[in-house]
């Protein structure tokens, strides 16, 4: 399956993977893209439903079926087999895949966002990184601001690599608040790693709206979603 469109992922769960998918939408959006958007799993879903799914699908502005943009919403706050396990289900990859071809059939690109980070397994014998080769996306992949965060994001694009998944940019997020002098040298050095993989950096923030203007280079990575489509 190929379609227009990214993967986000993260170095860690709870780094701001919503607050960067979302301003991504809106980003590209303002580009003039149509973008629909997909939380193919979701866990820790409350009385109030999968609050991920339907903040990126506020983002996008659309109006697409809920099942269609979070196929799986499950209670238990887990990785996503284990969550499905605890309700006695299952997570079926060609529900997602039907999903998501429904939504690129709609939308010019659709931005998916993974649940926990890039090897959780989503289902039997399938990680995250298995479903979004299968829906031949790249990655942007959003790395935690903080201590431990060189080996994080490194092993992350290693792990990409090995499976044949391009990585359209990292996007820095400061979720963690105010760093320690250790914490900002470590970043520093790993910006300058980075290079040009480097796309944007989010600073420690409330709301999904507050992002300010620059933090994400969002031309650039509209072109290389380009290039990849092309």
């Amino acid at each position: 399956m190929t379609a227009r469109g990214v993967f986000v992922t993260g170095t860690d769960t709870g780094v701001g993977k919503t607050l960067v998918a979302c301003a991504l939408v809106r980003g590209l959006r303002r580009l003039g893209l149509d973008v629909g958007v997909m939380k193919p799993v979701e866990t820790g879903v409350g009385a109030a439903g999968p609050r991920d799914a339907l903040a990126l699908r506020e983002a996008a502005g659309v109006d697409d079926p809920l099942e269609l943009v979070c196929p799986f919403a499950l209670a238990l706050p887990a990785a996503p087999t284990v969550a499905a396990a605890a309700e006695g289900r299952r997570i079926e990859l060609d529900v997602i895949r039907r999903a998501f071809a429904t939504l690129a059939s709609r939308h010019g690109c659709v931005v998916a966002e993974g649940a926990g980070v890039l090897l959780v397994p989503v289902a039997d014998g399938a990680s995250m990184a298995d479903l979004a080769r299968e829906l031949g996306l790249p990655l942007l992949v959003v790395a935690r601001a903080s201590l431990g965060t060189i080996n994080h994001t490194l092993l992350t694009l290693e792990a990409a690599r090995t499976r044949g998944l391009r990585v359209a940019g990292v996007v820095i997020s400061h979720s963690s608040g105010a760093l320690t002098s250790a914490a900002a040298a470590n970043l520093q050095a790993l910006r300058e790693t980075l290079g040009a993989a480097l796309v944007g950096e989010v600073p420690p923030l409330r709301a999904v709206g507050e992002l300010p203007d620059g933090a994400i280079d969002f031309d650039t990575i509209s072109r290389r979603l380009e290039a990849r489509s092309g």
